[in-house]
C-alpha cells in the first residue's frame, strides 16, 4: 500500500531511460515553460506494474490510506516495534523531500530494526543496542547520474529540526549533523572504491558523504522496508543477508576505545539474522557469504577473523 502511495507522486508521464547501462523511471511533466524529469526508480517489475495500474491507485487512494492506518494499530498492538518520535520525525522529512526516492538507503541499527517484520522475528532491546543515530548511505555514482536531487534543501531540513552541521576536517563539507537536544547524529555514507577513505559529494541530495570500503556490498540492491510512524514510511534498507555478512567484515575493523562494546554489537547482530536466515532463506545467505569472499583476500580474512570468536555462527555457515 505505501508502495502505491509513492506512484501518486507521478505528476505527468512516465518515461523509461537508459543510464550506464540500467534503466530507470522518469516522471516527465512540465511546469511553466520548463520540461521537468523526476526521478522515480529502478526499471523493475514492481515498478512497472504499479505505473501500469496508477489510474486504479488514484481512484482507491482514500480507502487505502484508512486500510494503513488500521494496519499500523494491528502492528502496535501485536508488538512490532516502533520508532521514536525524534527518529520518525527526521525519516518522515527525508522521505518527504525524496531521499529514498533518490537512492538513499537507511542503515545501520535503525535499519537492522525493520529486519522484525521482513523476517518474522522478534527483536528485544539487548538486540537492538538501541541508538537514537540516523545513517544514510547513496552510491555517488548514482547521485550523479539520476540528474535530479530533493524537493528542498536538506540542511534546512535538519535546521527546523533543530540538528547543527558538524564541520568535516575536509573544511566546509558536511556529512553529519547533530541535534542539539539529544546530541543524536544523522550521517550520510557512501561505498569507496579508493584507497583512501574519503568526503564525496552526493548531488542528488545536495549533501557530502564520508566513504567507506566495503559499502557497496551492503546497499547492493536494497529492499524497501516499512517504519512504524503514523501510518506508515517506506524506506530502503539493505538486503538482510548481506547486512548480516557485512556486519562480520565491520566487527573486525572496528578501532578505537569502545571497540569491544560495537564489535559486539555487531557480532549479536550477525549471529541473529545468520541464525534466522540460515532455517528460512539459506540460499540468499549461501549467496551473499560467496559473494563477499569472492572479492579477494582482504574480505575473506575479515570474515574469518570475526567468525573465530563466533563459534556457533561460524559452524552455521559452514553447513549451508
Amino acid at each position: 500500500m505505501l508502495k502505491d502511495e509513492q506512484v501518486l507522486e507521478v505528476r505527468g508521464t512516465p518515461e523509461l531511460r537508459v543510464l550506464n547501462g540500467r534503466e530507470y523511471w522518469y516522471d516527465r511533466y512540465r511546469l511553466g515553460t520548463d520540461t521537468i524529469a523526476r526521478f522515480i526508480g529502478p526499471n523493475n517489475d514492481d515498478i512497472r506494474q504499479r505505473i501500469e495500474r496508477i489510474n486504479a491507485i488514484r481512484a482507491e487512494q482514500k480507502e487505502r490510506q484508512k486500510q494503513c492506518g488500521r494496519l499500523m494499530r494491528i502492528l502496535r498492538a501485536e508488538g512490532l516495534l516502533p520508532v521514536d518520535r525524534g527518529t520518525g520525525s527526521l525519516l518522515a522529512a527525508m522521505a518527504r523531500v525524496g531521499v529514498f526516492r533518490l537512492g538513499g538507503v537507511l542503515v545501520g541499527t535503525n535499519a537492522f530494526r525493520l529486519y522484525e517484520g521482513e523476517l518474522g522475528i522478534r527483536l528485544t532491546t539487548d538486540d537492538l543496542a538501541q541508538t537514537m543515530d540516523v545513517d544514510i548511505a547513496s552510491f555517488e555514482r548514482l547521485s550523479v547520474a539520476i540528474d535530479d536531487q530533493v524537493d528542498e534543501n536538506l540542511a534546512d531540513v535538519f535546521a527546523d529540526l533543530k540538528f547543527e552541521a558538524i564541520p568535516s576536517q575536509e573544511g566546509r563539507t558536511f556529512w553529519r549533523w547533530k541535534q542539539k537536544q539529544d546530541g543524536s547524529l544523522v550521517e550520510f555514507l557512501s561505498p569507496s572504491f579508493d584507497e583512501q577513505e574519503r568526503v564525496k559529494n552526493l548531488p542528488a541530495l545536495g549533501v557530502s558523504a564520508l566513504s567507506l570500503h566495503h559499502l557497496n556490498y551492503l546497499i547492493a540492491d536494497p529492499i524497501k522496508s516499512a517504519v512504524l510512524y503514523r501510518n506508515g514510511l517506506l524506506v530502503n534498507v539493505p538486503r538482510p543477508e548481506r547486512f548480516a555478512i557485512h556486519k562480520l567484515i565491520v566487527a573486525d575493523r572496528r578501532r578505537g576505545s569502545d571497540v569491544a562494546l560495537k564489535q559486539r554489537k555487531d557480532q549479536q547482530q550477525a549471529a541473529l539474522l545468520i541464525d534466522v536466515l540460515a532455517q528460512d532463506r539459506p540460499y540468499d545467505l549461501k549467496e551473499a557469504l560467496e559473494d563477499a569472499r569472492d572479492r579477494g583476500p582482504k574480505w575473506r580474512n575479515r570474515i574469518e577473523n570475526t567468525l573465530g570468536r563466533m563459534p556457533v555462527t561460524a559452524e552455521i555457515l559452514a553447513g549451508l
